[in-house]
């Protein structure tokens, strides 16, 4: 019934087994930071996996609970700023950390002010050469979670790129730029101020070995551009700001005292800030009845025979894949329906007309939460020709017991689509209300996501339901309860191991019932 109006994103051949490790591979835990033997990234083919990963960051009602940290780094030209924030992030060892540079807001010149820029006459140094109503807007919207657009500077043809960087996810914030605290707005986003403070003289040194060799510029130019506006500017705009600084760090990057004493400090603050989702919906009472938004595929004797072949624990895996993906199809066609559609009249081969329907909207995106979520991918395939897939990887911290946000892939423009998103089960339902916060993050109507899952408990679907009133819950069956592991009680056992042949041993997991679920 339904055709995407996009291209697919991405290819059938990005399949789940480059994200997995061979069968009986040795488990990661799963930690909020890592030790230092041990990069932070796992980079598969085109895939960048974070093996530690971003706890939630709203609470129970799906609301946005807690805010990124935001240190500002401000300093003179060449100062070291950049080398400082990487060695508090190496220091920091914690993942989803976003530094942000104040020289990707530079304005867009007038062809004029092209003209001065390449005779060395334009003053890059004063506050007017920054554009802060863009820059405020992106570190705000960014602080709060938000997925953000970040414009690419071009130093050399003192241009803004076509293409802008995607950020999303950050739980830290470094921000660095010679007027980081020269405008009031900028400076309430800011959780810490820091002021590099390094000799003028090996400033010099330092931008005219970075302009020349990564620039393209001349040192005649270049000593033109400091004495004329880098130096005047430095004591008329950048140092007097030292006076609002946290923290002044003497000699750079190379001050090792005063970088752990900034790392100690953000640790606690993010300390501070931990959330206990999963703990809160498990003991959540629920005892309305079950949300208008759900709809339950009919049990009709096909539905109920189905159920009964993959429910069974001596049903062997091939008759599991093979009579999943029976339901899965059922599951799908039946959450197309509340996709929308509109009036349609056709002319038929005998010259008749015909009344129809047909879909009323941009385009449709699946989004799978891998592992599991993938194997409903070519259901969804099979029924809505080109449709886009993203997928989001989401895993539990085996220490706290709560869901972590390790890896996404989504379509551009994804905010102007209806979302099928892709889930085998849902038992607390604190994984499908990360994802569906992750789809939010980027801008998705949240009457426009439909959550698809074979099976949910009540209480999964009670969670999600409160919090996110407008997205559309389908599934084929909900079972009463979980037990004390949360596992949902008559339940499934643990689909992805059922599915993909695995032991419980492989490195990812989902909201597989028996793994322990969300």
């Amino acid at each position: 019934m339904f055709k995407s109006s996009e291209k697919s994103f991405g290819s059938g051949e990005d399949s789940l087994d480059r994200l997995l490790p061979p069968t009986g591979a040795p488990r990661r835990k799963s930690t909020t930071s890592l030790s230092k033997t041990e990069p932070p990234l796992l980079r598969t083919g085109t895939r960048t996996i974070y093996t530690a990963g971003r706890p939630p960051w709203y609470d129970e009602h799906g609301a946005q609970s807690k805010e990124a940290f935001v240190i500002g780094l401000c300093g003179g030209s060449a100062s070291g700023k950049t080398t400082v924030a990487n060695k508090i992030i190496e220091a920091l060892d914690v993942p989803w950390v976003v530094l942000l540079s104040m020289d990707s807001f530079y304005k867009v010149l007038s062809p004029e002010e092209q003209a001065l820029a390449a005779s060395n006459d334009y003053n890059f140094d004063h506050p007017g050469a920054f554009d802060f109503q863009l820059l405020v807007a992106t570190l705000r919207k960014l602080k709060q979670g938000k997925s953000v657009k970040i414009p690419v500077y071009d130093f050399t043809t003192h241009g803004r790129q076509k293409d802008w960087k995607n950020v999303y996810g950050a739980s830290v914030i470094i921000f660095e730029g010679i007027m980081s605290f020269a405008d009031k707005e900028l400076l309430q986003l800011l959780d810490m101020k820091i002021f590099v403070d390094t000799d003028s003289d090996i400033r010099l040194v330092r931008r005219l070995r970075r302009d020349i060799t990564e620039r393209g510029r001349d040192i005649e130019g270049v000593i033109k551009q400091y004495n004329k506006f880098v130096k005047p500017a430095f004591e008329q705009y950048i140092e007097p700001t030292m006076r609002l600084a946290d923290i002044v760090v003497p000699r750079g990057g190379g001050n090792m005292v005063a970088i752990d004493l900034i790392v100690q400090h953000v640790h606690s603050q993010l300390e501070e800030r931990e959330l206990s989702v999963r703990a809160l919906l498990a003991s959540a009472q629920q005892t309305q009845p079950l949300p208008q938004t759900l709809s339950v595929l009919e049990s009709t004797p096909q539905v109920k025979g189905l159920h009964t072949i993959i429910r069974n624990k001596e049903t062997s895996r091939d008759e599991f894949i093979f009579y999943s993906k029976r339901l899965m199809r059922l599951l799908i066609e039946h959450a197309l329906t509340f996709l929308p559609s509109q009036p349609c009249v056709v002319q038929t081969p005998q010259g008749q007309e015909y009344e129809g329907r047909s879909y009323n909207g941009k385009g449709i995106t699946g989004v799978s939460v891998l592992r599991a979520g993938e194997t409903m991918e070519p259901a969804l395939r099979a029924v809505c020709k080109d449709v886009r897939i993203g997928k989001i990887l989401i895993q539990t911290n085996l220490d706290s017991g709560e869901p972590e946000l390790h890896y996404l892939r989504l379509p551009k423009d994804i905010s102007e689509d209806h979302v099928i998103l892709m889930d085998s089960t849902v038992s607390t339902g604190a994984a499908a209300m990360m994802a569906v916060r992750v789809l939010l993050d980027h801008e998705v109507q949240e009457d426009k996501i439909v959550l698809v899952s074979l099976l949910m408990a009540e209480l999964g679907v009670q969670s999600v339901a409160y919090a996110f009133p407008k997205v559309k819950i389908i599934t084929t069956a909900v079972d009463k309860s979980l037990d004390d592991l949360l596992h949902v009680i008559p339940g499934i056992g643990d689909f992805g191991d059922r599915y993909f042949g695995t032991d419980g041993s492989d490195t990812w997991s989902d909201e597989d019932p028996e793994e322990p679920s969300y």
